[in-house]
């Protein structure tokens, strides 16, 4: 095996067995690892159907560190391969997934990340709206294969907001840092890792073509982050890394507009 996809289970979601079933059925086939924090029979009781081992994360947050970012990195390490994908449980991975990866990587050896495109479930049905529309044309520095192992052409792609798709990504640990998630962010941690592999060596491969089907429904992180306010928040502390702050200001107030399409 050269790739792991890694679940990251939490509590008892309703889609979990949907998300194993899209990595089983992968045309090429990839360890399938489940990462958790909340052990209970519910998640025991899916794993043992497909057989796929369960790792219990018992490691307390650190100061300073998420409990999110704790639960990356700990689905990070326990892969044993060359190349992870932090799964996301609600969601749902194309066939082709692993299969893209792969002919990516053997084109791109210096690819430390693989990302795709795509198609947002809402309410059981797709959709494509205007978040999706701006995420596809903040993603066009990374259309350039020649280009995107630059690094001003891999922090353009996520100066304006962060389009890429979290759950779409895969990472190559020998080329990306050790501590790759390991943040105090409790929602923007994947765009500061971002911002910190964009400053290494390495290139960004982006495939256009939908490598998952991304679920936004009410219990999602990133609707609870916007209610909490945390969204906002770390996404004005990265805007303000990314910007100068009179550019920052104006931005954040129209990327906020996007949060609409998580209600």
């Amino acid at each position: 095996m050269k790739h792991t996809f890694v679940i990251c289970a939490y509590k008892e979601s309703k889609y979990l067995e949907d998300c194993i079933k899209s990595l089983k059925a992968q045309e090429v086939k990839s360890d399938i690892k489940i990462a958790t924090s909340t052990p209970n029979e519910y998640i025991y009781s899916i794993a043992n159907k497909y057989g796929i081992d369960v790792f219990v994360n018992n490691i307390k947050k650190a100061d300073n560190i998420s409990n999110i970012g704790n639960d990356w990195q700990f689905a990070y390490n326990i892969a044993t391969t060359e190349l992870v994908t932090i799964a996301h449980q609600d969601d749902i991975y194309l066939k082709h997934y692993t299969r893209d990866l792969l002919k990516y990587k053997e084109k791109y050896p210096d690819m430390t990340l693989f990302t795709t495109s795509s198609i947002t479930i809402k309410n059981g049905k797709m959709k494509f709206g205007k978040v999706e529309l701006v995420k596809k044309i903040l993603r066009l520095p990374l259309t350039f294969n020649a280009l995107n192992n630059i690094e001003f052409v891999k922090r353009l792609a996520i100066t304006f907001g962060n389009p890429i798709i979290a759950p779409s990504c895969a990472y190559d640990k020998r080329l990306c840092p050790k501590d790759l998630f390991l943040s105090s962010f409790q929602f923007a941690l994947d765009w500061e890792c971002l911002l910190k592999l964009a400053k290494l060596e390495g290139r960004f491969v982006l495939c256009e073509n939908p490598g998952i089907c991304y679920r936004v429904h009410d219990g999602a992180t990133t609707k609870k982050s916007i209610l909490d306010h945390s969204r906002q928040k770390e996404e004005s502390i990265m805007f303000d890394r990314l910007l100068p702050r009179p550019v920052a200001v104006v931005i954040k107030k129209l990327y906020q507009t996007s949060y609409n399409a998580y209600f």
